[in-house]
């Protein structure tokens, strides 16, 4: 079975036993979370719904593993001749979540 859910603004194409990394979810570790926003899903038979947006009465439920920080992201500005330098780094929180199952 397979699925496409949005979470955070992304779009992930998930099976049963994979490990993503998301953006925060207000969740801890070990903590279970559904995501309903299902646009996809492809079952065993090779039978594929498309939702309008979403496919209705599909949920993806999944385990958080952790919490971590994302790799840093250096945002530098720069004008020529002036002597404007500006740098700063962003690290994004992120979950890492592993998906238990895909329900119809």
């Amino acid at each position: 079975m397979l699925a496409v859910l949005r979470t955070g603004g992304k779009q992930y194409i998930v099976r049963p036993g994979d490990v993503i990394s998301i953006e925060r979810l207000n969740k801890k570790a070990g903590e279970s979370v559904v995501f309903e926003e299902v646009l996809t899903v492809e079952d065993d038979d090779g039978n594929v719904s498309v939702g309008t947006p979403t496919v209705p009465g599909v949920t993806v439920k999944g385990e958080v593993l952790e919490e971590t920080k994302g790799p840093k992201v250096v945002v530098f500005k720069f004008r020529r001749r002036k002597g404007y330098r500006r740098k700063k780094g962003h690290r994004q929180l992120m979950s890492t979540v592993r998906i238990v199952e895909i329900t119809r």
